[in-house]
């Protein structure tokens, strides 16, 4: 049974970092794409970050247009982990943030390439 657990979320004030973490068990997923979604109050569940494997050793990441150069996103295959170090913190980044993953190869780019889905972490940014 595939498990994906996120931790790392938490109450910061604007311009204050946070690091999310999602630790993956029941599969590998080293050659296939994981990444991160964010749902606000009231909102659709958005694309956030994703890293995905083009071969080898190689990986490459996707990020949402307004995290960009805020938000960092990495993964580390031995321990089936990725994580997403989000810096300069605004409100509008307040949201349950989701870890997904995929059993396809491919890129995750929307909520229709993941398979599987953490619970969710709280991040709160107050301004």
């Amino acid at each position: 049974q595939v498990q994906l657990v996120e931790s790392g979320g938490g109450l910061v004030q604007a311009g204050g970092s946070l690091r999310l973490s999602c630790a993956a068990s029941g599969r590998t997923f080293s050659r296939n794409p994981m990444g991160w979604f964010r749902q606000a109050p009231g909102k659709e569940r958005e694309f956030v970050a994703s890293v995905n494997w083009s071969g080898g050793s190689t990986y490459y990441a996707y990020y949402a247009d307004s995290v960009k150069g805020r938000f960092t996103i990495s993964r580390d295959n031995a321990k089936n982990t990725v994580s997403l170090q989000l810096n300069s913190l605004k409100p509008e980044d307040t949201a349950v943030y989701y870890c997904a993953a995929s059993i396809r190869v491919g890129v995750i780019r929307g909520q229709y390439d993941s398979d599987y889905w953490g619970q969710g972490t709280q991040v709160t940014v107050s301004s």
